[in-house]
């Protein structure tokens, strides 16, 4: 088993990770949301040339001129592709691709061509070096501080700077940028320093936490945050939070999850972007109103809650022509029911106190009406018949197509709604086909 954690190491890189997943997702919302989320992997690659070219002016690997040489290749990367993509009517995602692979390949070029000189390591850029972030710290007071929090501390503040700063005019561009457009916002001034700002951003992390998870967080967290919210602001924070929950989950997984196998503690970069993964996965099976699990179920119970009502329906109609029961072998023969659809549903009636079960009779089980079932039948009926004499006036639909096209909306037609179509059809007493529609159910 690993050593217990400590903040002098374990602290350190769990910050750097956290700071680094709060950089890349306050502007990965709006990658996300601007259909974009490719342009953050794009742009983590094609910065190399960039990256080369500052090494080579200045002989180092930290300073401004690094992070100006990467600005500067993330901006041609949105230039290229604007270019690409207006002039050479090329779709995004392509133009997207073609872009990023070139300058990458450029840049390959370049550390190979001047590979004695260039000091960049492969195997950081993918998946850094999270593990060896306190051995390069400077002296900040009374306490060493390693140099790579200190860099992401920085970005996550210009990051935070420019999304706080301009955070209306990337909202509206974000949503509509026509009418950004026409109230003034310099749309393509944002989209480029929206560019210049994730270029920062990866050359920020590649030495430390790698290209790996930037271009994980990019995404990652911006996405399971949307699944679980629908408004932008708590879209930012919720995004910022999952990343560092992610950070933390990643670096303790990284610690003692191989152990459990008898394996030595994996890189904390990799577990964090499988952290990352796995709430994703988890967000996209349970998210309250977007998630498979939660869909499924809605689907479910608005299944149920319309083959309910059809079946009360059915048996009020029964009870209008005079009969008090029908069998449920009738009621689900009428309604085309498989059999388990139907005792699911027969249950649930008579489980919620809509449907009672008065007798045993040769023919089976007979159905009967309690008075919250028949309050539910008499309403949707209404709206049944309501429905055909709106169609057949309003609509001018012929009178074999009215009873499906009432059949579709009756069950979502509230009392406001039935009340609604009863004034607009003069509050008439019988539907197009002389049948009866009965008065509005009470509580």
């Amino acid at each position: 088993m690993p050593n217990s954690l400590t903040w002098e190491i374990d602290g350190w890189i769990i910050l750097a990770g956290a700071l680094c997943a709060t950089a890349a997702a306050l502007l990965g919302n709006f990658l996300v949301l601007r259909r974009m989320s490719l342009l953050g992997d794009a742009i983590s690659h094609a910065v190399l040339p960039g990256l080369v070219a500052a090494f080579l002016f200045t002989g180092e690997r930290q300073g401004v001129i690094m992070f100006i040489g990467a600005a500067s290749v993330g901006v041609l990367t949105v230039l290229l592709t604007e270019f690409a993509r207006q002039v050479g009517k090329v779709d995004e995602g392509a133009a997207i691709g073609v872009v990023f692979t070139f300058l990458f390949a450029v840049g390959l070029m370049m550390v190979s061509r001047w590979a004695d000189h260039v000091d960049l390591d492969p195997g950081c850029v993918l998946y850094g070096a999270l593990e060896t972030t306190i051995f390069d710290s400077v002296h900040i007071g009374s306490i060493w501080v390693p140099r790579t929090v200190i860099t992401l501390g920085s970005v996550v503040c210009l990051n935070l700077f420019f999304v706080t700063v301009f955070y209306r005019q990337l909202k509206v561009s974000t949503f509509d940028a026509e009418l950004a457009k026409s109230q003034g916002v310099p749309v393509g001034w944002l989209r480029y320093s929206l560019a210049a700002c994730v270029a920062v951003t990866a050359v920020a992390a590649f030495e430390s936490v790698g290209n790996i998870l930037v271009v994980a967080m990019f995404v990652v967290p911006p996405v399971t945050a949307w699944l679980l919210t629908d408004r932008l602001h708590v879209m930012i924070v919720l995004s910022s939070v999952i990343g560092i929950l992610c950070a933390v989950a990643g670096h303790f997984a990284a610690m003692y999850v191989p152990a459990l196998f008898g394996y030595p503690s994996t890189n904390t970069a990799g577990m964090m972007t499988v952290a990352a993964g796995g709430v994703l996965i988890a967000a996209i099976l349970f998210a309250p109103r977007k998630g498979i699990v939660s869909r499924t179920l809605t689907r479910l119970n608005t299944a149920l809650k319309i083959l309910g009502e059809d079946v009360l329906a059915t048996l009020y109609r029964a009870e209008q022509n005079g009969h008090t029961a029908l069998s449920a072998q009738v009621v689900r023969k009428s309604l085309l029911v498989p059999p388990m659809r139907a005792y699911i549903v027969f249950s649930w009636l008579r489980l919620t106190g809509q449907i009672v079960q008065p007798v045993q009779a040769s023919g089976g089980a007979q159905l009967a009406l309690k008075p919250t079932g028949r309050r539910i039948a008499q309403n949707v009926v209404r709206a049944h018949r309501l429905w055909e004499q709106y169609l057949s006036l309003e609509a001018g639909l012929p009178e074999q197509l009215l009873h499906g096209g009432a059949e579709r909306l009756e069950h979502f037609t509230d009392r406001e709604l039935r009340e609604k179509l009863s004034e607009e059809t003069d509050r008439p007493h019988l539907d197009p086909h002389g049948a009866p529609i009965p008065p509005e159910a009470g509580e």
